[in-house]
């Protein structure tokens, strides 16, 4: 409770400095971290070994390393900003591509299901969605600490984002989605083989979440992949919506969920192999399908 306190009194104080001076705080962490945090520079080696082989540049691995670092603390930033700053404050360093694709499925008053990834600014892509085009629910895991993860969710609830405990959340997503609102669901974390189907993803048989193809399929929901793409600083953002994913109807339920699922993995595979930077390379994602890639 005491460092829960200590972190509000750093926060407030952060959010009297100059913008320029904050966000130089946070880069600096990230570069801190970097230097500092051997198991998951590690992690991000590990990762791209698997996905690229072993004959990677060294070059290579240092930026997309850095990179992860500095993607995973102006995440954290851009939450903590999110609390003080309005909607306008936000919107100028962040606009919308291909719109008219979500606006379709609004007027047919269909349920959105938007198939996203841990790639760039994901928290400040969900809070922008959610605030200016189509209110979302989120599915969260439950945290150690009830203080932070009350500061988590209220900062999401700010920019009309609902959410539900991963324990659980299912009744909560059917509920949403027969009330044809939207939900938003990242599927590129690790996940356990009951909650799962094998796909290819990066290349390698994984397994992947697949309640985004039986949700879509039972309450004919649109599919809809969505990432945010930074500008070349990193300070002003694109938010691109992709064309629906159609999977196949027929007899065969069971073939159509897994062509569903490897669709939504060969969309965000395609995705960050031509920008690989982006993506958190930092989360072992293949620790239950290769556990030996994260050993010694």
């Amino acid at each position: 409770m005491i460092g829960f306190y200590l972190f509000l009194a750093l926060e407030k104080f952060l959010m009297l400095l100059p913008k320029r001076v904050r966000r130089s705080f946070f880069l600096g962490l990230a570069s801190f971290a970097y230097l500092v945090s051997k198991r998951y520079t590690k992690v991000v080696r590990q990762n791209l070994e698997f996905v690229y082989g072993n004959n990677l540049d060294e070059k290579f691995i240092e930026d997309v390393t850095r990179y992860s670092y500095k993607s995973l603390l102006l995440n954290f930033l851009y939450t903590l900003e999110g609390r003080y700053y309005s909607i306008e404050d936000i919107t100028k360093k962040v606009k919308f591509e291909n719109l008219e694709i979500i606006q379709k499925v609004q007027k047919e008053n269909r349920p959105i299901i938007f198939v996203t990834g841990h790639y760039g600014a994901w928290e400040l892509g969900a809070e922008m969605l959610s605030a200016l085009v189509e209110p979302i629910m989120i599915v969260y895991k439950k945290m150690n600490n009830s203080y932070f993860e009350e500061y988590l969710l209220s900062s999401r609830a700010k920019w009309k984002m609902d959410y539900a405990e991963k324990h659980g959340a299912a009744k909560e997503l059917v509920k949403r989605l027969r009330a044809k609102k939207a939900i938003a669901i990242l599927v590129d974390t690790n996940v356990a083989k009951v909650d799962a189907l094998e796909v290819n993803f990066l290349n390698h048989p994984t397994q992947q979440i697949k309640s985004t193809a039986y949700l879509a399929r039972k309450f004919d929901a649109a599919l809809i992949p969505i990432l945010i793409h930074a500008d070349e600083n990193d300070e002003n953002y694109t938010i691109k919506v992709y064309e629906e994913l159609i999977p196949p109807r027929t007899d065969d339920i069971e073939n159509d969920i897994l062509i569903s699922t490897q669709m939504q993995a060969s969309w965000l595979s395609g995705e960050i192999l031509k920008n690989p930077k982006p993506w958190f390379w930092l989360h072992r994602r293949w620790k239950n399908d290769y556990p030996a890639i994260y050993k010694n």
